[in-house]
């Protein structure tokens, strides 16, 4: 994906999968804790007045629904951030290098193989968070979106050089000063962009929650 709106997104534009399958955003241990051995527990239901225990099956229908993903922050030796151009996105046509994630996958791993599969490039360990990003659904894509941004380090001219493109996906690699990339992309993209540019800048990783869909 890349830029992601995912994506990146594709479906969301991000990477042409289709999403994996949500999970609960609680850990087994966690969930054992708060429902018991019978699962999570429901509102009340029938007229008994006791609390009802959905099987695990029923209680994730009632979850909330997400798409993942993850991305890699690249800059060249001055800082300036590297993008690819989106062939199959218009309206988010900038884009960082990454994607959906696939079932079974951790967001590192997500970051790792989209990055090969979109550049031919390897992002080095061990992995640096850059931003959490977070974004309501909407008219685009009826599921919130939930991903991460890793930081991919500084690339020579060589390593930017040997960059190799996948035509179905991208068609350009560019690098830009910061404030040249505003003028190219969605408002909302943008200020990702700037959010994860200022935590490489300062140390301190984003939390960038209004990448919402259908607001730019």
């Amino acid at each position: 994906m890349t830029a992601t709106r995912h994506p990146a997104p594709h479906v969301p534009p991000a990477s042409g999968r289709p999403p994996a399958a949500p999970r609960s955003p609680a850990s087994p241990a966690a969930a054992r804790s708060r429902s018991g051995p019978a699962g999570p527990a429901a509102p009340e239901r029938g007229g008994g007045g006791g609390r009802v225990w959905l099987p695990p099956e029923e209680y994730a229908e009632t979850v909330l629904k997400a798409t993942a993903f993850a991305c890699v922050y690249f800059t060249d030796e001055a800082d300036r951030p590297l993008q690819v151009h989106a062939t199959y996105s218009p309206d988010h046509p900038w884009q960082l290098v990454g994607g959906t994630m696939d079932p079974g996958e951790r967001p590192w791993e997500t970051a790792v193989r989209e990055c090969r599969e979109e550049t031919g490039l390897t992002p080095a360990g061990p992995p640096r968070l850059l931003a959490s990003v977070y974004g309501l659904p909407g008219a685009e894509w009826p599921y919130s979106t939930v991903g991460v941004v890793f930081d991919g380090g500084r690339l020579t001219g060589a390593q930017i050089g040997s960059v190799r493109l996948d035509p179905e996906e991208h068609d350009e690699v560019r690098v830009l000063p910061l404030a040249e990339w505003e003028a190219l992309m969605p408002p909302r993209d943008f200020a990702r962009l700037r959010a994860v540019a200022r935590a490489r800048r300062t140390g301190v990783a984003a939390y960038f929650d209004t990448w919402d869909w259908g607001d730019g």
